[in-house]
Parts: structure tokens; C-alpha cells; sequence
């Protein structure tokens, strides 16, 4: 049983500061290097010292631990460190985290962070290559030795029973990759700036897996991204609009596994954003129609089509002609599609700028924003609003 409740927590904190390194595809530098250029760019934006920060939150997947950050970044004591799990669907989570820590007392001002070089070291896209004995190693021995080995050859199934279902074809995909890069070619800090595609662009780029093609998987990013957290009666002391934490949520539905939930009822959807949706409406009060702004995580095309359907911004089936309609702008700052591929903390980053009116791609008077991490996954999700 999820929650069913509203929690307790919204409203009750900020996020006060961003900060990233260039977006590239070799950084040339250490993945702590690059979390420290993150982090103490964040601060400055939050008009923060390394001294403020007394807690730090990452991924279990970050190569910098949170006491080594503090240390390279010439921080204090701390009261508070984390780490979430299951990749991408730990963005969200990161914050909400943050959040709770600082709601409780336990942390005043907290950074989260996430670093890599997924494109010049360790390429996610390049499938498992080894993993140690572990129950997650067992779940996937189901789907390994038949050539499900990469995470586009897992999302592919879900992506292939979705099209078959609605009576789809790829097109249905191609509405998120034009979408998303019409965003990218605008925005400065893109990968993909200047350089927008169209759904015949779609069509032609190359399989990777049947039925997704190259234009629908994600790039791949070394860079860094940082978030400040903080009270918000703190935040309204410090320089920048607050981007206040409405709702946060994290959510696994049942027979969760890690991006190989193939023994579910149905491969249509997605149970465990559908979790992290209801929570977040109920603790925010608010619904699909008053959002301004969708961030919403799309390593793959096929998911940012479920989420939609999860979320309720239109029926099962219908996404595909939603995306196309651009009646909710999705993906401002052009995605990981089309700006970068940081595990969605860059997406937590266009939320709040989108909010404060700073966005390469403003959406005048955007006053909520709705921000989503890592599907196929155990999530997670936040509900960003202005202050006041």
C-alpha cells in the first residue's frame, strides 16, 4: 500500500542555489573535480559559503564520496549525509532528502550533487559488463542471457508493447525527440544547440533497438550539477528567488524491479511514477492543469509518453498527440536528449530556473513546475513552485 495521505513535508523548504560544470563529452578532469566545480558553483549562486553547507546528498552510483566533497570543497562538519539508489531515479530524491533533513532540524543548508564522465570513462550505454553477486545481479540473470544487456534493448520491450497496444508507430516517439531538440537548439548550454531535428530526422536516424531508433536514446555527458537546499525562511534572505519544494515524492510499485519489470500485469505504463504522481498531487494540492512546466526525465522517448499518461495529462495512448499539440511545454531546456544527460539533476536545475524567470527557454509567468528523475526504476519527483 503507498501512502495515501498528504505528507507532511512541502512547503517547508527551498531550493536556493544551482550550479554546473560545461557540458561535454570529454571533460579532461576527475569526476571529484568536476563535483567540486559543481558545488561551489551552486554556493555562489546561493550566495553560500563551503562553511554554510553542513549536509551533502548524492547517488550510490557517484564515484565522490559525500566526506571527500566536503573536504576538496573546504567544508565543515556535517550532520547529514545520503545517498540514493536505482541511477536516475534518484534525482528527485536527492532533494526531497535535502528537504527532510533541513524540515527535521537535522541539516540547515544541504547541497546535493552528481558528477561523472559517462561519455569519456564509464558508459552506461554500453550495457553490464560486470557486476558483483548480489539479488539485483540474480533479477537481471532472467533477462541477460537472452540479449537483454543494455538498458535501450530494456526499455525496448516496454517501448514495443506500448506501440502494439495503442496501435502506435515509432512516429509516436519521434513527437518527444523533436520536442525535446527544438528546446536544445535554443539553449546556449546544450550539447545540441543550433541543431534542431524533425520527426523525418527521427525516422532515418538509425536502429539501436527495434522499436527505438538512435534519436530516441539519450546522450551520453561527463559534467556536474549541484542543488543548494535550505529553509524557506532562510531562502528569503539569500539573493535568489526561492524555488520552493510544494511536494517530493519517491515511488516503486509492485513486482519493481530495476528496468526489467517484464513479469507485471502490463507493460504499458509505469506503476512506479504512477506512485510518485499521487503523492505529489495530493501534498501539493495541485493537478496536471495547473502546471506550468513539465521537466520530465527521458533517458528513452517511449518514457516520457508513460509518465505523461501517469500523470494524467491526458488518457492512455494520447501522449504521443500531447507532446505533438505543445499545449504543456516539456522539457525547456532541451532534455537529456538535448541539453545533457546528468542523471536528471539538470532537469532539477531548468525547474528552478524556469521559476526564477532565467531560463535560455522562459515560459512567462511559469509559477509551478513539475519535475520528474529516472524511469523504468524505483523514482521519484518534485513539485517546484515560486514563492508566495
Amino acid at each position: 500500500m503507498s501512502v495515501r495521505a498528504r505528507d507532511g513535508l512541502g512547503g517547508r523548504a527551498a531550493i536556493v542555489g544551482i550550479g554546473a560544470t560545461e557540458f561535454s563529452k570529454d571533460s579532461g578532469r576527475s569526476e571529484l573535480r568536476l563535483a567540486v566545480e559543481a558545488v561551489r558553483a551552486a554556493l555562489d549562486d546561493a550566495g553560500l559559503t563551503p562553511g554554510d553547507v553542513d549536509g551533502l546528498v548524492t547517488f550510490t552510483m557517484d564515484t565522490s564520496p559525500e566526506i571527500t566533497v566536503a573536504q576538496a570543497c573546504g567544508m565543515g562538519e556535517l550532520s547529514f549525509f545520503s545517498r540514493i539508489h536505482y541511477g536516475g531515479g534518484a534525482a528527485c530524491a536527492t532533494v526531497q532528502q535535502a528537504a527532510l533533513a533541513v524540515a527535521t532540524g537535522i541539516a540547515e543548508v544541504v547541497v546535493c550533487y552528481r558528477a561523472f564522465n559517462e561519455r569519456s570513462g564509464r558508459r552506461f550505454g554500453s550495457g553490464v559488463q560486470h557486476r558483483e553477486p548480489s539479488a539485483e545481479g540474480a533479477a537481471l540473470g532472467w533477462s541477460l542471457p537472452f540479449g537483454l544487456l543494455t538498458p535501450a534493448s530494456w526499455v525496448a520491450m516496454a517501448a514495443q508493447r506500448y506501440l502494439h497496444t495503442h496501435g502506435l508507430t515509432p512516429e509516436a516517439f519521434g513527437q518527444v525527440a523533436v520536442v525535446d531538440r527544438k528546446y536544445a537548439a535554443t539553449n546556449p548550454a546544450a550539447y545540441f544547440h543550433g541543431r534542431p531535428i524533425t520527426l523525418a530526422d527521427h525516422a532515418a536516424s538509425r536502429w539501436i533497438v527495434e522499436p527505438l531508433r538512435l534519436l530516441d536514446c539519450c546522450q551520453e555527458t561527463d559534467g556536474g550539477q549541484a542543488i543548494v537546499v535550505t529553509s524557506v525562511e532562510r531562502a528569503r534572505d539569500l539573493p535568489r528567488p526561492p524555488a520552493v519544494i510544494a511536494a517530493a515524492a519517491q515511488g516503486a510499485g509492485r513486482a519493481q524491479e530495476q528496468m526489467t519489470s517484464f513479469y507485471r500485469d502490463d507493460l504499458t505504463g509505469l506503476p512506479e511514477m504512477g506512485v510518485v504522481a499521487r503523492q505529489l498531487w495530493r501534498t501539493s494540492g495541485l493537478t496536471p492543469a495547473d502546471m506550468d512546466v513539465a521537466i520530465l526525465y527521458d533517458h528513452f522517448t517511449p518514457f516520457v509518453l508513460m509518465q505523461l499518461e501517469e500523470f494524467g495529462f491526458c488518457g492512455k495512448g494520447e501522449a504521443a498527440d500531447f507532446v505533438a499539440g505543445e499545449s504543456l511545454p516539456i522539457n525547456t531546456h532541451g532534455g537529456q536528449l538535448g541539453e545533457a544527460y546528468l542523471h536528471g539533476m539538470n532537469g532539477v536545475a531548468e525547474g528552478v530556473r524556469q521559476l526564477r524567470g532565467t531560463a535560455a527557454n522562459r515560459i512567462p509567468g511559469a509559477g509551478r513546475v513539475l519535475v520528474t528523475a529516472g524511469t523504468g526504476v524505483p523514482t521519484s519527483g518534485l513539485v517546484l513552485t515560486a514563492d508566495g
